[in-house]
């Protein structure tokens, strides 16, 4: 037996993201489905008030999980152009499809060829057309560099070490003169050996270095062990 919906607001802080509120009290996050009918992940279908939205969930998307958390900025609207680097199957992709909209775009890079085939049966087969998948390497953004115009955000959520650099050698590439990124950083995939904490000072202050301002940093658990978020403005 369904759990009916009782409302439907806009989050009081991040542009093009909804909390939706069950008759048991709960409230979840969603988005607008850009492609209604169709899911990506499994995710619960919602209507309410003559549109459909789809639940994020915060085990399956780390930007929903630094939103439950607490994050404050989100630097992306209608129409925002992002380069995301390590696409996976689509999760987070498909709820910034969502939000950016059809005047929006999504680069969408991933390296491994089987999971690269998910994404484009989940997202690009199922009408997403703000969405250019990219079969790439992170690590070599000039192997892309033919395909990317200039982008207004960058978001890195790869299992590699030195995450900060790639997202910088990237932004180097691809970022417009103000604009942000948005690195995930998996401590664990960068060194076991280390605490988090000192893993998460170590990629933020790459960042410093290599000329970005730190916005904010918000961590991930209980969603993810050993993660965070960190938003950062290039310096003009």
């Amino acid at each position: 037996m369904s759990i009916e919906v009782v409302d439907v607001r806009p989050h009081e802080r991040h542009y093009g993201v909804y909390i939706v509120k069950f008759e048991d009290g709960t409230e979840r996050i969603a988005t607008v489905n850009l492609t209604p009918g169709k899911r990506v992940y499994g995710e619960r279908l919602i209507k309410w008030g003559g549109l459909e939205y789809r639940e994020w969930n915060p085990y399956r998307s780390k930007l929903a999980a630094a939103i439950l958390n607490g994050l404050k900025f989100v630097p992306i609207a209608e129409g925002t152009h992002i380069l995301y680097l390590g696409a996976a199957s689509g999760t987070t992709p498909s709820h910034m499809s969502d939000i950016v909209g059809e005047r929006g775009l999504i680069y969408s890079v991933e390296f491994s060829p089987r999971v690269f085939r998910e994404f484009m049966e989940k997202l690009v087969d199922q009408g997403r057309r703000n969405v250019i998948p990219i079969l790439g390497d992170a690590r070599f953004p000039y192997q892309y560099a033919h395909y990317v115009k200039g982008v207004d955000v960058v978001y890195i959520d790869v299992a590699q070490p030195a995450q900060a650099k790639i997202l910088a050698d990237n932004a180097d590439y691809f970022l417009k003169p103000g604009g942000h990124v948005m690195l995930v950083i998996k401590a664990m995939s960068i060194d076991v050996t280390a605490p988090a904490t000192e893993t998460f000072k170590q990629e933020i202050n790459t960042l410093k270095e290599r000329g970005f301002d730190i916005i904010e940093t918000v961590h991930l658990e209980p969603y993810d062990t050993a993660h965070a978020m960190v938003i950062a403005k290039k310096k003009s």
